[in-house]
């Protein structure tokens, strides 16, 4: 367990006017014990942790669970929780995103002295903030990825299927050390390109077709992200104009990007880029994303994102521009906010490859 998280935490919960904080997120369950099991929760007390699981991982706990209280469960987790008398009484806050309503409903029939505060990202709100050692982990996460990308380059040509794509990447991920994907690949050829979140399918690449590559791995849960866009055979003049566009928006929120800033303004930055470059109605997505234990995190880089950017966040820069039934170009690194502006963590290169 990385035990400077607890102080921090058990400080936010205290300005809550919380006894205890119940984890039911298996990420965040994760993030406070370093635990990789599918089924646990955490029970978090002013002066005790509890860590609950099942039988299935009494010896996998033992090796990874240092620092707290285990209790292995034959019952249930929530039926652990009464029947171990961890919660008689008190506010108990849970968490509000990951907790279904048949949950708590079942937790105030078997905690009748508790009074369940919803509470929400209240990990997440200390997770903000990566370390060294979780951006080392990201780091090995992207260049897995980079490698990956750089032999995958070798087989995009006319006559080869998205699928066959998506597929390799998730083998070389595995050879090359990642725990696995951190997300499907995406793989879009030609018109298919115009579809941000396209699934890679059975067309295949032909002569003059852009290919947009989006894929990511894990390293010790940490996740990586990254795209690029490269050319098969050729590219026409319509291709390299907008991928010109979205390289220099891309380019200019990386150069901008600092932490107090807004997440909207840094959006706006890229966004406002393209607009002038008459392809702004064809971006249609958020900026970017935090990543770390999720793929998906806060912040979310958006037009109307309110946070403020913190000095160790690691976020996403993806502009892209979707022409429909034509084509489509995203280009996306990752970074972290330092004291004085961002470092980027990503190294693949970005101008246009024609293969």
């Amino acid at each position: 367990m990385t035990l400077t998280r607890l102080p921090r935490l058990r400080e936010k919960l205290r300005a809550k006017g919380l006894d205890a904080l119940l984890v039911t997120s298996l990420p965040n369950v994760r993030y406070l014990t370093g635990f990789t099991g599918s089924n646990a929760m955490v029970v978090v007390l002013p002066r005790t942790v509890y860590f609950l699981t099942d039988q299935r991982y009494r010896q996998q706990s033992k090796e990874q669970v240092r620092g707290v209280r285990r209790i292995i469960s034959r019952t249930t987790l929530f039926e652990a929780l009464s029947e171990h008398r961890l919660l008689r009484r008190g506010r108990v806050g849970f968490e509000a995103k990951h907790l279904s309503y048949a949950s708590h409903r079942l937790l105030r029939r078997l905690l009748p002295g508790v009074d369940l505060r919803p509470v929400h990202e209240c990990v997440e709100d200390i997770a903000l903030r990566k370390d060294d050692a979780e951006i080392a982990l990201l780091s090995m996460a992207i260049r897995v990825t980079e490698q990956v990308f750089g032999r995958v380059l070798s087989l995009l040509r006319p006559g080869v299927r998205e699928l066959e794509i998506a597929a390799e990447i998730t083998y070389l991920h595995r050879r090359l050390g990642a725990e696995g994907d951190a997300f499907e690949p995406i793989v879009a050829s030609g018109e298919r390109g115009a579809l941000p979140h396209a699934r890679p399918s059975r067309r295949k690449m032909r002569n003059g077709d852009l290919v947009t590559l989006d894929f990511g791995c894990t390293v010790a849960g940490y996740c990586s992200d990254l795209t690029r866009t490269v050319a098969i055979g050729r590219a026409s003049r319509r291709a390299r104009e907008v991928y010109r566009a979205v390289l220099t928006a891309q380019t200019e929120a990386l150069a901008a990007a600092r932490p107090g800033m807004l997440a909207g303004d840094l959006d706006h930055v890229a966004r406002s880029r393209l607009k002038r470059a008459g392809f702004g109605r064809y971006f249609s997505h958020s900026l970017g994303h935090g990543i770390g234990l999720r793929i998906h995190e806060r912040p979310r880089v958006a037009p109307r994102g309110r946070e403020r950017l913190e000095v160790g966040s690691v976020v996403t820069i993806e502009p892209g521009v979707y022409l429909p039934g034509e084509l489509g170009v995203r280009i996306e690194d990752d970074l972290v906010l330092t004291d004085d502006g961002c470092r980027v963590l990503t190294s693949a290169p970005k101008e246009l490859m024609v293969l």
